[in-house]
């Protein structure tokens, strides 16, 4: 498995698998310290998705990449990403069309964040979801286990309606236990770009108003002409549309990110704000 630069893209991750609820996955982890867990976008495990996981672990977290669907490491190309979405749109694992209906995978990944923090220790475990997995995160911490949550362009479900741009990605019954950890003291993070048709505006002006401040909403502008040159189809935060540049918001999301993560996996001090 190669990247389009002829480097492994998998370099440095170790795979393994892990069983939970009658169903087997592999997963890739590297790094060593309290786990964060990457629930990677479509199409798959993309060589920008492993370079995001080394990210996490160069910060002294272990970074755990389940493998939900794709082929890991290869490339996205549209046929790919095509392709992947199909098989993930049919699966009963994901809603991608309910308003309140939390993804079944979740589940499953809610065992694994508990067999990863009683392995990797911390205060508790992060969760990362991107795209079609963005809101599998918010569902994810319902579990105390889950003390910091980062929701990357959720975009699930399909907001083809009103209804559907509001949706949260979850049950209604999840997001009462949500709203009872964030009055607890967790925050939720989360990361758009303002062009992005899809992960409508309305999306995050509802996480607010059910969550209060403790929903920290980033908003990457993208709109005609911007100063960053975004294109107005902008998507992926942290993979596909980021630019490293210093100064650059995507950049900075990218290190709000990691720090979110470190701020309340890597001490046992109040992990409030």
């Amino acid at each position: 498995m190669t990247g389009n630069d002829g480097i492994s893209a998998l370099e440095g991750y170790v795979r393994e698998s892990f069983s939970a609820l009658g169903t087997t996955r592999p997963l890739w982890r590297t790094g060593s310290g309290p786990a964060v867990i990457v629930v990677h976008e479509i199409p798959g495990i993309s060589p920008l998705v492993a370079a995001f996981g080394r990210k996490v672990a160069a910060r002294g977290m272990t970074a755990v990449l389940p493998e939900l669907f794709g082929t890991p490491g290869k490339a996205p190309t549209i046929p790919y990403a095509i392709s992947s979405l199909a098989r993930a749109c049919v699966s009963r694992e994901f809603a991608v069309l309910a308003t309140n209906k939390t993804s079944p995978v979740t589940q499953w990944l809610r065992s694994l964040a508990l067999a990863e923090h009683e392995r990797c220790g911390g205060p508790g475990v992060g969760v990362v979801g991107m795209c079609l997995t963005g809101g599998i995160a918010l569902g994810m911490m319902v579990d105390p286990v889950v003390v910091a949550p980062v929701l990357s362009q959720p975009s699930t479900p399909f907001p083809f309606s009103r209804k559907m741009k509001q949706a949260t990605g979850i049950s209604d019954e999840d997001l009462a236990l949500v709203k009872q950890r964030t009055d607890e003291g967790v925050c939720v993070l989360g990361l758009r770009f303002t062009g992005d048709t899809a992960v409508p505006a309305q999306r995050f002006e509802r996480l607010r108003a059910e969550l209060g401040d403790r929903f920290i909403g980033v908003e990457i502008d993208s709109s005609k002409d911007n100063p960053w040159g975004y294109p107005r189809s902008a998507h992926s935060v942290l993979t596909e549309h980021f630019s490293d540049a210093p100064g650059s918001p995507t950049r900075e999301a990218l290190d709000q990110v990691l720090t979110f993560f470190s701020d309340r996996l890597l001490t046992e001090g109040d992990n409030s704000n």
